[in-house]
């Protein structure tokens, strides 16, 4: 059976004109059983339909700040680097991906993109907004846990791996505020703040708060998330 090809977002590095991957997200993806790609920064429907269809999944990363245009609200002062150009390419990235059933896997910034563009909002800063005795926002090194995130009974996370309570990274600042219609919680800190959200109904459309493209080598848990993610993937 072929490998299926797991399209993976740009990071984007303006003050270096550049975009660059985190090996995490590739390798997280290959220990998976899945091909990574690179995908190019680009808003152009039909080149993103083009990806699309030869991708089998699609990777939504971590990075900048979510515009707050995106759902509508003015930017705080608080909310950092944005990036416009990945919000609208993910949009209809993520346009597509839905429309043709594609296996989706956010990763921090990719669940808070998700949530905003499904109708959902955002806190822009945790520390000002939502303040918390919860460690988000980690030190290094980010292979190590920083807090756990309790699994309801029954959501797909929780049947995966067998736990209701997952030890997790954590480095945001920005997190889910009212959940999108059509996602589901899967995942919520001691605090509240959700940190693992599925669409029901579609086949695979996960997304997570914390980051196991750095967890992969030494956690379990995160290799059964992105051999799943890949599975998924393949399976059509």
């Amino acid at each position: 059976m072929k490998k299926p090809l797991i399209g993976i977002v740009p990071l984007v590095d303006e003050q270096k004109e550049s975009l660059w991957m985190l090996p995490g997200y590739m390798d997280g993806v290959s220990q998976g059983g899945g091909v990574p790609v690179m995908l190019p920064l680009t808003d152009d429907s039909a080149s993103l339909a083009r990806l699309t269809d030869v991708c089998d999944g699609l990777l939504f990363t971590g990075g900048h700040d979510v515009s707050p245009s995106l759902y509508g609200e003015e930017a705080l002062p608080v909310c950092q680097v944005c990036c416009p150009e990945r919000d609208r390419m993910e949009k209809v990235l993520l346009e597509l991906a839905l429309a043709s059933d594609k296996a989706v896997l956010g990763i921090c910034r990719g669940i808070q993109f998700l949530n905003a563009a499904l109708g959902g909002t955002l806190y822009q800063d945790l520390p000002t907004q939502r303040p918390s005795p919860v460690e988000h926002h980690m030190t290094p090194p980010y292979d190590q846990f920083g807090h756990s995130v309790s699994l309801p009974a029954g959501s797909p996370l929780e049947r995966l791996l067998g736990l209701r309570e997952l030890p997790v990274n954590s480095y945001h600042h920005q997190a889910v505020k009212a959940l999108a219609p059509g996602l589901a919680a899967m995942g919520t800190a001691a605090d509240g703040i959700v940190e693992a959200v599925y669409m029901p109904g579609k086949r695979f459309v996960w997304a997570v708060q914390w980051h196991p493209e750095f967890l992969w080598r030494v956690d379990e848990n995160s290799r059964k998330l992105f051999a799943t993610f890949v599975r998924a993937a393949g399976d059509r």
